[in-house]
């Protein structure tokens, strides 16, 4: 005679059956979870090689971002350890750039049949006419070697720029090439990129040419300071971003007139950009997995910058100090 199963075996039996299966279904996943948060350490790891000023920003239960703060130029002969930052973003999930720029062949032609309100101040008006005679005096200090006396009559935008490439040490300077590194990185390994937003070349043409002369007026007082520092300007703000000394790239001149001069420093653009890197990064947070963002570095550490920001919002940011001594002080005091 065959054995019966009592009818309530029946269900006790595909409890004991579900709760034996359910063991190993429970690891794996445990298992996935813990492969993907070594993978993403390995990923902070291998990026914090390249000793650039970086941030790891997670909350429980949300995404993890590497936050690569940039700069620009550096000295020839500059280095870093860029392919340590290529092996990071090769094995990101996705990857956020600056903005891009958007200019129609109209916007170039408007651009170039404007010129010369870009380039030089009113007829008959000199830099006397709008800075400061302390000011004045400093930029008569700074040009006093020119072989003409032409740069008065510059528009203070032209002129700052001038200042920052042939007396701060710009000039045969180098791109220092965060964002080159992890595009070549991510091509390579087919990571999906994109970029934050894009900004309209015809409202950049808008606010160069319609801006007054003294909007470019802090741009100018920038460049000059980072002039009267000389040509190791831009050799000490590249080194400070090397030895991740944050607050002292932020302080340098050469960082506070690229902040301060056109198109950062105008009111509508650089609202723009700011807000944007902001939405960027909390909106990229909420995705799975890892994701690097190359943004300007003073947009990352400024006073409530993205790093602020971030921290005000209960996010975790793991790097290094970016607020000045003082402002440590005053928040612990």
């Amino acid at each position: 005679m065959k054995a019966r199963l009592a009818p309530i075996a029946l269900p006790a039996l595909l409890a004991a059956l579900l709760a034996v299966s359910a063991v190993p279904i429970a690891a794996r996943a445990g298992q996935a979870q813990t492969e993907a948060a070594t993978r993403v350490d390995e990923v902070v790891v291998s990026a914090r090689r390249a000793g650039a000023p970086m941030w790891t920003v997670r909350r429980d239960g949300e995404g993890v971002m590497i936050l690569v703060g940039a700069i620009e130029e550096a000295p020839r002969g500059f280095e870093w350890r860029a392919q340590a930052l290529e092996e990071a973003a090769a094995r990101s999930d996705r990857i956020l750039f600056p903005q891009r720029g958007r200019a129609s062949p109209a916007d170039v032609l408007r651009l170039m049949w404007r010129i010369r309100t870009i380039g030089w101040l009113p007829e008959g008006a000199t830099t006397a006419d709008y800075l400061s005679p302390e000011d004045q005096a400093r930029l008569e200090a700074v040009m006093a070697t020119e072989k003409n006396d032409q740069w008065r009559r510059e528009s203070l935008l032209l002129l700052a720029i001038g200042l920052i490439q042939d007396k701060a040490g710009e000039k045969g300077s180098r791109p220092v090439g965060a964002d080159d590194a992890v595009r070549r990185a991510a091509r390579k390994a087919r990571v999906p990129v994109r970029s934050i937003g894009v900004v309209r070349g015809a409202d950049l043409v808008e606010s160069l040419i319609t801006a007054p002369p003294e909007t470019h007026r802090e741009c100018l007082r920038a460049a000059l300071s980072a002039a009267e520092l000389g040509p190791d300007a831009v050799r000490l703000r590249a080194e400070a971003w090397r030895g991740l000394r944050v607050a002292e790239v932020l302080a340098s001149p050469v960082d506070q007139a690229v902040d301060r001069c056109w198109p950062w420093g105008d009111p509508q653009i650089g609202r723009q950009l700011r807000t944007e890197w902001t939405e960027a990064v909390a909106e990229a947070l909420t995705q799975p997995g890892l994701t690097m963002a190359v943004a300007p570095l003073r947009r990352l550490a400024e006073p409530d910058g993205v790093l602020d920001e971030l921290e005000a919002q209960g996010f975790e940011v793991d790097g290094p100090e970016w607020r000045a001594a003082a402002s440590v002080q005053h928040e612990g005091g």
